[in-house]
């Protein structure tokens, strides 16, 4: 596509000079083709190689209309079975994420948040983490690692979220909107460069709100859409550092 821009001569007249453009959807291809490159490039974290989406990156998902189940075991513990399929919100570029048929195994450890509205319906929403303990990949029957290297690498896991949890957390008080505020931001430890963690739980008035994460964009709490709340809790937290 050859756009024209204006230029002046010596003579003072003024001619058209073409330049060279590319087509927008060229540069759409060439971009979803570099990222189906790089999906599958080693990349490095904390000393350890890895492949697939980077770090710091995200994917967002709906769910279908899923099957949860529930059974009590004690006064306060539930064994729970949850079956659905997920549907990515955009579009994966083409060549891009590994071979259909390949299976992953998670262990996820999460806040369930529900209120209950009427006699039949609950608000619900989950907010945590989950962990990557195997994958296996199409066409073959082995998984990644065996089930007892599964198990202590989750232990390991469990082991660090103890260590984090019995950490001092940070406090957090401040009023908003005429309300006030108290509570705590357990910081999360996998996120954290020279004692500062840009991933933290917060909980405040002893109510689970999310987690709160930075990004070039500033501080964010996943469906809080209240920015100046956001940053209030965000306030208090860099504070806490800087007087460290």
């Amino acid at each position: 596509m050859a756009t024209a821009t204006k230029a002046r001569s010596a003579k003072g007249k003024t001619t058209r000079k073409a330049t060279t453009k590319a087509p927008a959807g060229k540069k759409k291809k060439e971009a979803l083709k570099d990222l189906s490159v790089t999906y599958d490039q080693f990349k490095e974290f904390e000393g350890k190689r890895y492949t697939g989406m980077k770090v710091g990156r995200s994917h967002k998902w709906y769910y279908d209309k899923g099957e949860w189940n529930e059974t009590k075991i004690t006064p306060d513990l539930w064994e729970i079975a949850y079956a659905v399929t997920k549907r990515r919100a955009g579009k994966a570029p083409p060549g891009s994420g590994v071979p259909v048929g390949t299976a992953y195994h998670w262990y996820i450890l999460a806040h369930q948040n529900v209120r209950k509205l009427n006699a039949n319906d609950y608000t619900t929403s989950m907010t945590g983490l989950k962990l990557k303990l195997a994958h296996q990949r199409a066409g073959s029957e082995k998984w990644s690692v065996s089930a007892r290297t599964q198990r202590k690498h989750l232990i390991e896991f469990l082991q660090e979220l103890i260590v984090q949890l019995e950490k001092e957390p940070i406090p957090i008080a401040f009023e908003y909107n005429g309300k006030s505020y108290e509570g705590e931001a357990i910081p999360i430890t996998q996120t954290c460069l020279d004692g500062i963690c840009t991933k933290l739980d917060v909980i405040l008035n002893d109510e689970q709100v999310g987690i709160i994460r930075y990004r070039k964009s500033g501080w964010k709490i996943e469906g809080n859409k209240d920015r100046k709340f956001v940053n209030a809790i965000a306030g208090e937290i860099l504070n806490w550092y800087n007087k460290k």
